[in-house]
């Protein structure tokens, strides 16, 4: 980081956490999501999904993965703390991981009404 980056405390972190990162937590000076998914083989999905994100974006998060379940804790750690890097990745990570073309309409239609296919176990 070139620039000094602001670093959020729980209360103006708090204040971003809302719309598509309302899913989102403070937590030990970080932001945290917990991904609720049907079967292991979903969870390596997600964790998978996540990686690839956090590589592309060259910013890491800390990820527990376990079946049916996958926490994500982000924080800058070079900032120490919750920057405005950690609120950019939580958004796509948030808009990746929940994407589901079925209810866009369009060519893609999303995968078939059974719960073989389902990632997610609920609408997260």
């Amino acid at each position: 980081m070139s620039e000094q980056a602001r670093v959020y405390d729980a209360e103006s972190a708090a204040a971003r956490l809302t719309g598509s990162l309302a899913a989102w937590r403070w937590a030990d000076g970080a932001i945290r999501r917990e991904y609720t998914t049907v079967d292991w083989r979903s969870a390596l999905l997600v964790a998978n999904t996540i990686g690839f994100l956090a590589e592309a974006a060259f910013h890491h998060p800390d990820l527990t993965v376990s079946w049916g379940r996958v926490v994500v804790t982000l924080s800058t750690h070079s900032a120490g703390g919750v920057t405005d890097k950690d609120f950019a990745l939580a958004a796509r990570i948030e808009e990746t991981v929940t994407w589901n073309p079925a209810g866009e309409g369009g060519a893609l239609e999303g995968p078939p009404d059974d719960p073989r296919w389902r990632i997610l176990k609920t609408a997260d």
